[in-house]
C-alpha cells in the first residue's frame, strides 16, 4: 500500500461502495483526501474486487467505520469476529478505525443499530468492553454518537453518556454532525450547546449526511438525500468550535453520480476554509489585545 502523509484538518471523503460509485472513483481519480469502507465489506473478498479495491488504496488514504463490534451489546464480545477486524486493519493500516456507540447483536445479529441506554451501569458495562477491545487491536477505538427515538430508562443525558465514556475508556469520538441535529430536533435540545460540550481533542472524525424530515419534530436519518440546510449551518459551527476535523460526507442509499456528491464535498471544504479564516481572525485579534 502506498505512505502517505497525516491527514490535513480539512480533509474530506466517501464511503465507498462496491457499483456505480466504485466505478466512476476508478475512472475519474475525483479530488478526495480519503476513502472510508466498513471492514465487514472488505475483508473476506478476493479476486478482481480486492485488487481493484487496492488500487484505489494507492491513490487515496483509508478510513475504517464498522457495522458489526456491538459495543453496547449484552451478549459477550465476538472476539473471532475482533481477531478478522484486527487482521483488516494491521494489513491496509488505515487513518483510523470507527464503530457505532451503539449495539447490533443479542446473539444474533438485529441488523439495525440500537441505542444504548443512558445508564450507569451501561456505562460500566461499555467502557469496559472498549477497554478490552482496544487492548486486543492494539489502537484506540473512534466512536460514534449514533441516532435515537426513545430513551425510556435513561438516568444520564446523550451528552453525559458520550462524555463519560469518552473520558472513563480513554476512546475518540466520530461527531456525527447530522445525528446531533436528528437527535436535537426529535428530543428537544440545543445542537451547538451540544457541540460546545464536547471535549475537543477527543473529536477525530466528523461525519455529515442527509435525513428524512417527517413532521416539524420528528426527523429520521437515512443518509439517503442531500445535507439540509441546518445541518450545513451546524457543521459550520462545529468547524468553528472545533477547528476543521477531517470530514466524510455520507451516502447510503439513493446514491447520485458522482459529480453531484462532489458539490457537496466542494461545500464542505468551503464551510472548512470559512471557519479556518474566522478562527485565525479571532486568535489574530486575541493577540493583539
Amino acid at each position: 500500500m502506498a505512505n502517505f502523509q497525516a491527514s490535513k484538518l480539512s480533509d474530506v471523503g466517501l464511503g465507498l461502495r462496491r457499483g456505480m460509485l466504485m466505478h466512476e472513483i476508478e475512472t475519474t481519480t475525483p479530488d478526495l483526501d480519503f476513502l472510508e469502507v466498513a471492514p465487514e465489506n472488505w475483508m473476506r473478498l478476493g479476486g478482481a474486487v480486492k485488487r481493484r479495491f487496492e488500487a484505489l488504496l494507492e491513490h487515496y488514504p483509508l478510513y475504517t467505520h464498522g457495522l458489526s463490534l456491538s459495543i453496547g451489546g449484552p451478549a459477550p464480545l465476538d472476539w473471532a469476529f475482533i481477531d478478522a477486524i484486527k487482521q483488516f486493519l494491521d494489513r491496509y493500516q488505515p487513518v483510523l478505525y470507527s464503530e457505532h456507540l451503539s449495539f447490533c447483536s443479542d446473539h444474533a445479529h438485529l441488523y439495525d443499530l440500537m441505542p444504548i441506554p443512558f445508564t450507569e451501569d451501561a456505562v460500566n458495562h461499555v467502557v469496559a468492553r472498549i477497554q478490552q477491545v482496544q487492548d486486543r487491536l492494539g489502537r484506540r477505538l473512534v466512536l460514534e454518537n449514533v441516532s435515537y427515538y426513545t430513551a425510556p430508562t435513561a438516568e444520564l443525558s446523550e451528552l453525559e453518556f458520550i462524555t463519560t465514556i469518552l473520558a472513563r475508556a480513554d476512546c475518540d469520538l466520530l461527531l456525527d454532525v447530522n445525528n446531533v441535529y436528528v437527535n436535537s430536533v426529535n428530543h428537544q435540545y440545543d445542537p451547538r450547546a451540544f457541540i460546545n460540550a464536547l471535549p475537543p481533542a477527543r473529536v477525530r472524525y466528523v461525519h455529515v449526511a442527509g435525513h428524512w424530515q417527517i413532521e416539524p419534530d420528528l426527523i429520521i436519518d437515512t443518509h439517503g438525500a442531500p445535507v439540509s440546510d441546518p445541518v450545513w449551518d451546524l457543521l459550520s459551527h462545529t468547524y468553528t468550535r472545533l477547528g476543521a476535523v477531517p470530514t466524510l460526507l455520507e451516502r447510503d442509499f439513493e446514491i447520485p453520480p458522482l459529480s453531484e456528491l462532489m458539490g457537496e464535498v466542494a461545500h464542505i471544504r468551503a464551510l472548512a476554509a470559512s471557519a479556518q479564516a474566522k478562527r485565525g481572525l479571532g486568535l489574530a485579534e486575541g493577540s493583539l489585545a
